[in-house]
């Protein structure tokens, strides 16, 4: 377990807090708690924090920072996609903060099960309610288990490693991390010098199907709209190519810069009044001294906007 008197330091911190500009006096949410860094750093700026997180584990992280700054922090055990919710009633909200993806600290506690490195059960819940990895892998059809593994670890032998599980789950089921990793290994003949694991994709694909991690983030972000007054600031840090689309897709249509009808097929309903403004175009990556100390910053990318007067939208567009 991570040492909470040593501070964590999250991924693209400095470029997180020049997008959220915390300060004395101001609201921040922090909607995906995790380790606290964030949180922290926001804390010791002077800003106020309200932290979201559905993971039991985090509560020793979330007393440590109540210690440090016991009128300025609280947790609240919640999932972010009910961040609108459990803040009805609240206070101004300055900024909302998403740091989208599995933590390090997950990762390290081999009785969760995100992954394969250490051997643990089959698990992957965040919350500890509802389906297990273990239970999509022994009862999930060949289709389904090829379709998750296709789009969401973009796993082109997606078909080859769902009829490997099928095979082998009619012998006895899976329960353990490192057996289900060796039998996609095996399906797909060995590392044969591959830079990552074989099965990376495959646990990928799990983690997001459990904890419906893109449904999450939509509902997250429709949240985030919703509490944020104008002038309030939204910073997302992602890790995957799927939810990294799914904020650039929001933040498009919430800016008003989606592509709109043509001469040939005419825009049949008047354009709605953007909800958000960017800060800056694209995204912010980690720069090389960062991703020399941290490796997992690799794939991070942040994107951030600020909250117009106009009101919220609502539900993302299908």
């Amino acid at each position: 377990m991570t040492d909470t008197g040593r501070p964590h330091i999250p991924v693209l911190l400095d470029a997180v807090i020049e997008a959220v500009r915390p300060a004395p006096g101001q609201r921040v949410v922090d909607a995906t708690f995790g380790a606290g860094g964030y949180s922290r750093a926001f804390l010791e700026a002077g800003a106020e924090v309200i932290a979201l997180d559905r993971d039991p584990t985090v509560e020793p992280h979330a007393e440590a920072l109540r210690q440090a700054f016991p009128d300025r922090f609280r947790l609240i055990r919640s999932a972010f996609s009910e961040l609108a919710d459990v803040l009805d009633g609240e206070a101004r909200v300055d900024a909302v903060v998403f740091d989208i993806g599995v933590s390090s600290m997950q990762l390290d506690q081999a009785e969760r099960g995100f992954s394969f490195m250490k051997d643990g059960p089959l698990d992957m819940r965040m919350s500890r309610e509802g389906q297990s990895a273990a239970d999509i892998v022994n009862s999930w059809d060949h289709g389904p288990l090829a379709h998750i593994f296709k789009l969401y670890g973009d796993e082109r032998q997606s078909g080859r490693i769902a009829t490997a599980i099928l095979r082998r789950r009619v012998e006895r089921p899976f329960e353990r991390t490192l057996d289900l990793a060796e039998v996609v290994e095996a399906a797909l003949g060995g590392r044969r010098g591959a830079p990552t694991h074989p099965a990376t994709r495959v646990f990928q694909a799990l983690r997001i199907a459990v904890n419906d991690e893109l449904g999450e983030l939509a509902r997250g972000l429709e949240g985030a709209e919703a509490v944020l007054p104008e002038g309030g600031r939204l910073a997302v840090v992602t890790f995957h190519s799927l939810e990294d689309r799914m904020v650039k897709s929001f933040l498009t249509e919430r800016t008003g810069n989606a592509p709109g009808g043509s001469r040939h097929a005419p825009q049949k309903v008047e354009p709605r009044v953007p909800s958000f403004t960017l800060q800056f175009k694209g995204s912010v990556d980690a720069g090389e001294a960062e991703l020399a100390a941290n490796p997992r910053a690799r794939s991070a990318r942040l994107r951030a906007a600020v909250r117009t007067a106009a009101p919220a939208w609502g539900r993302l567009a299908a």
